[in-house]
């Protein structure tokens, strides 16, 4: 007679949150239910904060919404977007966990070439757990995963790599693309899985999606604001191209390491391009500004925190930035209370901030 199979924990089961921003029930969770049930979750509502956010029985929860924001931050509250998916950076600030996955909840579980559901949470842990060579590029891609090494002539000196800040993941289905790109390619998906997984060179930008995204919180969650978009600002969709863009940049200088490809998840519904078109217009003209500044940016040796690399950038953004439009004085302005704010909910002495059931809001254990 054939022993019972031991169960197999989670893993990092106590040490990650899940974040996810909403404006509706979360009947998408059920599909996700066989890999998110074990973990804790954090909701952040935008829109009405009266409106009822249900979630389906069984998951271990906290839910935020926008009256929640301002009574934990105060007058601090002004730095997270709102109306816009930017808002899921407030659950980054209130988690005390070491690690976050965050997803949108238009996104499903994908299938493999094989026709078996990819668990995409275990794939970017993998991810974050095993090292980044951002200082000289392997080939045979990812040398970390089994089956794969470094190839001849990588410099042993480099084959230890950098600890792993982000791990990127990719979309099946709907690709994340622009407005004019989807207003000239309206049908098109991406069916394509390359399994792969890639470390970004060190000194390179790469367009960060928020959609399916995981990160060392300890090494790199200070610099992971989503800016300020959505109601009352001038741009929208740039809050994840934001954030990527100041993490390349501090992870860089601080010797650590961004990885992009494997897990893919399924992106079932594209965004209206008309919609998207207004909310991007201004920042398709600022990128061209915005990249090279970003390509130049060099920070000095005194910054050895993220903190200090992001002080030092909103200083930067100031006085780069700042010329082309006000609102740049603006977004520099917040990224100094994003930072204020981050230090004081997490410093030693503070105490996890729990939604309280207040305003609407409600807060679920399993």
């Amino acid at each position: 007679m054939s022993k019972p199979a031991t169960p197999v924990a989670p893993p990092l089961k106590d040490e990650l949150d899940i974040v996810i921003p909403t404006i509706r029930n979360l009947d998408f969770l059920e599909m996700w239910r066989p890999f998110f049930e074990p973990y804790h979750l954090i909701i952040v509502q935008d829109g009405d904060p009266s409106k009822i956010i249900k979630v389906p029985e069984g998951f271990d929860y906290e839910l935020y919404n926008r009256n929640d924001i301002n009574r934990i931050l105060g007058p601090k509250a002004s730095c997270i977007s709102f109306k816009d998916s930017a808002c899921r950076c407030f659950g980054f600030l209130v988690s005390k966990k070491k690690y976050i996955f965050t997803i949108d909840d238009d996104c499903f579980v994908a299938k493999d070439p094989s026709g078996k559901e990819i668990n995409a949470l275990a794939q970017h842990i993998q991810n974050l757990l095993s090292p980044s060579t951002p200082l000289f590029f392997n080939t045979l891609y990812d040398p970390f995963r089994e089956g794969a090494d470094f190839v001849r002539g990588y410099p042993f000196s480099m084959r230890e790599g950098v600890p792993t800040a982000v791990s990127h993941g990719l979309w099946l289905n709907i690709p994340d693309y622009d407005a004019p790109t989807q207003l000239v390619k309206p049908r098109e998906r991406n069916t394509r899985y390359v399994d792969a997984v890639l470390t970004i060179p060190k000194g390179t930008l790469f367009p960060m999606c928020g959609m399916n995204l995981a990160f060392n919180r300890e090494l790199i969650g200070p610099a992971m604001y989503f800016g300020l978009m959505g109601d009352g600002q001038p741009i929208g969709r740039y809050d994840d191209m934001w954030a990527g863009w100041c993490t390349k940049v501090i992870t860089d200088h601080l010797g650590l390491g961004v990885k992009t490809g494997l897990p893919y998840i399924w992106h079932s519904k594209a965004s209206n391009p008309f919609v998207n078109l207004k909310k991007e217009y201004k920042g398709i003209y600022w990128q061209e500004d915005i990249i090279p500044f970003f390509q130049s940016v060099t920070l000095p040796k005194e910054c050895t925190t993220v903190q200090k690399c992001y002080i030092e950038l909103s200083k930067l953004v100031m006085e780069k930035l700042g010329p082309i439009d006000p609102y740049f004085q603006k977004l520099a302005d917040a990224m100094v209370t994003w930072i204020d704010a981050w230090d004081e909910l997490n410093s030693p002495q503070s105490a996890p901030a729990a939604a309280d059931g207040k305003d609407g809001s409600s807060s679920k254990k399993k």
